[in-house]
């Protein structure tokens, strides 16, 4: 396989007509490739790492390659190869990314990097060091060095790299043997545990361990061997390192463990920007059906022939890394091994970039439930039709069909059921569906308004494009949106506003339906409001399409193009009398009139107070007694440069029915033929380098987004965002956005249906998302939202729908995942609640702290953890916070 650079000549909007097919220039694909990377031995040709497919390059079959190498020539040939992947190794994939390693040879201190494939063999790593380094293969050891510490020597030659668990940027030790010795030079060892140590090492650490009996509190002790041995883990977190792990099981052994400590308060060290999955593992190993799963022998249920898991490698990892965490001590554990499978199946937590904890839940608790499912063989099952049964019988249904194809702990304990209610906005068909769900996520734009920004052009000439901010109902329709514009920009009796949106600098769509649902307008979109007359007769609309004369870059000859910029502009038009080229003339220099540069109007000489407009000019001519005859031909002059500056005659080219371009510039009392078979009729606006000096046309340059984001106002606690009101948010009735067609069985059609969910069966444990992140297309930005979520008694009773279920729906809060500052650069931490010591505790990575209660609320909150309130006594507790619940939630129905 080939990559291959499509920067070639971009694609423009050009009619038939304008430009002839134009031979590609030889294949260049020099701006893929790192020009620093050629300083680094052994690394022939770099490619950059931020490249995306599709956008920076394309992969190509060889055959395909070969013949467009053999048509253009070029290169340079970036050749890659296809590997096997996935679960069962079965799958293909181009590995555009080879894995780069830096070798550090001892004990002579050089280093080289090389780039080796993440399914070749430890044998085929060994033989490429030695040809790095000159060294004979029988005299070279290597080891798995990550981090700059010795962790597992790499002596199984047939292992893949990707089944050693070596990642992208790893370091490598390649040690060479003392001749005629077992050793290697640097004192390498020969027996040796995942950390490095050997086995010798281990027992004599237990010894020292057993024979001190001084400890420091968090887990510092003051064994000198213990301090010197884990140097470089003590330096990074001021924790002592796990020495390997079988000591992590040899607890009674261990002189660090406090007596009466509570178990559970084990940090996760850091491996760097990790404190996102930190933070996300220990609201799960804190929940406590899960501590007491994974505690006992869970290995009996993982499904290791589930096509869809992780062949059970994620749940023994995971399982793993649990009990270390729940084993008596105060050391902090590193989660690598756990981290390198996690990357192994999802590769989008691979490296160490800042990562969503959200996202890693989401994929952890899928990843688990397909490893733990207890069916072994999920059977087909075929949705019935309600035909009016009530909704008990069909929920019981749905729910009984989803157990009987998953069936795990992870649905145990955090899945519920919504009933989803859709509408057709034609037919009026109802569909009602009972769907599992894993967890909540809530919206924080609570607010009943929305604020949208409209520019508003007229066809007239009469203003300057205007941009006009109007506060809409958030659930509002097209039809509030151009009532709204309509009041702002005073409307008249005689004319109407056409909303259109506008993208590529050509009108997108006309948004013409009154009923359109205003959700369907996102914040980063970009609309135009234009003013028209409304009674025209057999109109049709010509939109005026600005372009400008731009080197076309896949040219060598550097030839000139014209390209789409600005805003477009429409005028009606009716079809029912003759259309010359002077009419639509006259039509572009009444429009661009108020963007008409004064400066450029003036003779050399003359002030600009004279040179205001014509009709000034003439008017300080009559009152001017003592004007002289050259004076007055001054004035003459002037108004005539004025007129022919106004008269200025862009180039413009009509797209006739047959998409061909006709010169409208020349022969004023020419006839024209106006296409009638389509809603607009093109007209391109050529503006040359001399007649854009001639207008101010930035006011059509530069059209502001329906929204442009500015970081709201941050809360006060008194006045914060309840966690009911955004369920109640959660749960509105909204349109689907129009990516989310829906399929009507009535009306056999697409539909943008409205939506309705309630909460049909809640969980065990409800894990609830606040969606602080916010993508568009241009934007990113995080929500400061203070949230007010209840710690004690979350009152869901009258949420759910279900009315048969006479259980009151309590839940405690007992775990949060934080995050404190922006996207481009935040720390997550976690706040757990040990349910056995009734006290809350500061995860932050390797650092544990006690809070206090009233710290817990934070506008960080970012994923909370609720788990059902055991008893009556519960939900009877905080008797004074459940009856303001019970009050707010009597209102919402």
């Amino acid at each position: 396989m080939t990559t291959t650079s499509t920067n070639g000549p971009s694609h423009h909007h050009e009619s038939a007509g304008l430009s002839t097919p134009k031979r590609p220039l030889a294949i260049d694909n020099s701006d893929l490739i790192c020009d620093a990377a050629s300083e680094l031995s052994n690394v022939e040709i770099e490619l950059h790492d931020t490249l995306v497919e599709g956008r920076d390059y394309i992969l190509l079959p060889q055959p395909v390659w070969e013949k467009l190498h053999g048509w253009y020539g070029g290169g340079p040939i970036l050749p890659r190869k296809a590997i096997n992947t996935g679960l069962s190794q079965t799958e293909l994939a181009i590995e555009v990314y080879p894995l780069r390693l830096q070798l550090h040879l001892m004990p002579k201190g050089e280093k080289a990097v090389i780039r080796i494939s993440k399914k070749d063999t430890v044998g085929e790593l060994h033989k490429k060091a030695c040809e790095v380094f000159d060294l004979v293969m029988d005299q070279v050891s290597i080891w798995d060095y990550y981090g700059q510490q010795k962790h597992a020597l790499m002596d199984n030659m047939e292992k893949t790299l990707d089944d050693a668990n070596i990642q992208m940027d790893q370091d490598i030790l390649v040690e060479v043997l003392r001749v005629g010795s077992g050793t290697a030079d640097g004192g390498g060892q020969s027996s040796v545990q995942e950390n490095g140590y050997t086995e010798k090492d281990s027992n004599s650490m237990i010894v020292e361990h057993s024979r001190s009996s001084l400890s420091v509190a968090d887990g510092l002790s003051t064994n000198n061997y213990v301090s010197r041995s884990c140097s470089s883990e003590f330096s990074q977190s001021q924790y002592l390192a796990s020495p390997s792990s079988d000591l992590d099981n040899l607890h009674g052994s261990n002189s660090i463990t406090t007596r009466g400590a509570p178990l559970g308060l084990t940090g996760l060290l850091n491996l760097g920007n990790t404190c996102f999955m930190n933070s996300a593992i220990q609201c799960l190993v804190h929940t406590p059906e899960f501590a007491r799963y994974f505690r006992e022998d869970y290995h009996q249920e993982i499904n290791w022939q589930n096509p869809l898991g992780m062949v059970g490698e994620l749940a023994l990892a995971f399982g793993e890394l649990l009990r270390k965490l729940w084993a008596p001590g105060r050391t902090p554990v590193s989660p690598r091994p756990f981290k390198t499978k996690l990357a192994r199946f999802a590769p989008q937590f691979s490296g160490y970039n800042q990562h969503d904890s959200q996202e890693l839940l989401a994929f952890l608790l899928d990843g688990l439930h397909e490893d733990l499912n207890r069916v072994k063989h999920r059977p087909y099952i075929k949705s019935k039709d309600t035909d009016g049964r009530p909704d008990e019988e069909v929920a019981d249904e749905y729910w009984a069909n989803h157990i009987a194809r998953n069936d795990s702990i992870i649905v145990d304990v955090c899945q519920g059921q919504y009933k989803s209610t859709l509408v057709c906005p034609v037919c009026g068909k109802v569909s009602v569906t009972f769907d599992p769900f894993m967890y909540l996520s809530l919206p924080l734009q609570s607010a009943s308004a929305r604020t949208m920004t409209v520019t508003v052009f007229t066809s007239d000439g009469s203003a300057l494009p205007t941009p006009c901010t109007v506060s809409v109902p958030k659930q509002g329709r097209c039809k509030d949106l151009i009532q709204a514009l309509s009041n702002a920009c005073s409307l008249k009796n005689g004319e109407k506003l056409l909303l259109a949106q506008i993208r590529g600098h050509l009108i997108y769509q006309f948004l013409e339906d009154p009923s359109l649902h205003l959700s369907a307008i996102k914040d980063d979109d970009r609309l135009a409001a234009y003013k028209v007359p409304k009674l025209v007769k057999n109109a049709t609309y010509l939109q005026f399409v600005h372009r400008r004369e731009e080197v076309d870059p896949g040219n060598s000859r550097s030839s000139i193009i014209w390209k789409p910029y600005a805003t477009p502009l429409i005028v009606p038009i009716s079809l029912d009398k003759v259309v010359t080229s002077a009419d639509i003339q006259q039509i572009v220099h009444t429009m661009l009139m108020p963007m008409l540069k004064i400066e450029e109007l003036q003779p050399s000489g003359l002030s600009n107070s004279i040179m205001a407009a014509p009709s000034q000019v003439h008017e300080s001519k009559s009152d001017s007694e003592t004007c002289t005859d050259s004076a007055e031909s001054d004035h003459k002059d002037q108004e005539h440069n004025f007129k022919a500056a106004a008269t200025s005659k862009p180039h413009l080219q009509l797209v006739n029915e047959n998409n061909e371009c006709i010169d409208i510039s020349t022969g004023e009392e020419k006839a024209i033929r106006v296409p009638s078979s389509s809603a607009t009729v093109l007209v391109f606006i050529n503006w040359s380098k001399r007649d854009l000096k001639k207008y101010d046309i930035h006011y059509l340059e530069n059209l502001p987004e329906v929204l442009k984001y500015a970081p709201a106002p941050k809360r006060t606690r008194g006045e914060p965002l309840s966690l009911y009101a955004c369920l109640d948010a959660f749960l509105r009735e909204e349109p689907l956005v129009p990516e989310d067609m829906w399929y009507c069985p009535k009306c056999k059609e697409q539909r943008q249906a409205s939506k309705k969910l309630d909460l049909w069966r809640l969980p065990e444990v409800l894990v609830i998302h606040l969606k602080r992140f916010s993508f568009s297309r241009s934007t990113k930005h995080k929500l400061e939202t203070f949230v007010n979520f209840p710690i004690h008694d979350l009152d869901l009773t009258n949420y759910v729908a279900n009315k048969n279920s006479s259980q009151r729906q309590i839940y405690e809060l007992y775990a949060l995942s934080n995050h404190y500052g922006s996207m481009a650069s935040g720390h997550y931490t976690a706040h757990i609640k040990l349910l056995d010591e009734n006290r809350w505790y500061n995860f932050d990575d390797s650092h544990i702290s006690p809070i206090n209660e009233d710290d817990v609320k934070s506008a960080a909150a970012y994923v909370l953890f609720y788990r059902r309130a055991k008893g009556e006594g519960a939900s009877a507790s905080n008797g004074a916070q459940s009856c303001a619940n019970q009050n707010y939630n009597s209102t919402r129905r």
